[in-house]
């Protein structure tokens, strides 16, 4: 599946999740559920909205954001 951002004119964040949830409180589990992320080690590509942008700052010590190309 190819997400290309110059279709969507959206720019895209590659967010790759580091840490386990386990041990989490279930706000934070459920953001990083909401973006897609499954398990340590992870990467999903999502547009960069302000929703997305929320569930990436509630779980910010758990994942590693890049600018996708």
């Amino acid at each position: 599946m190819h997400m290309a951002t110059e279709s969507t004119g959206k720019a895209m964040l590659k967010i790759t999740l580091m840490k386990s949830i386990h041990g989490q409180l279930k706000s934070i589990a459920s953001s990083v559920r909401g973006l897609g992320l499954r398990r340590r080690h992870h990467t999903v590509t999502v547009a960069d909205t302000p929703e997305n942008r929320g569930m990436i700052y509630a779980a910010t010590h758990l994942l590693k954001v890049e600018e996708a190309k």
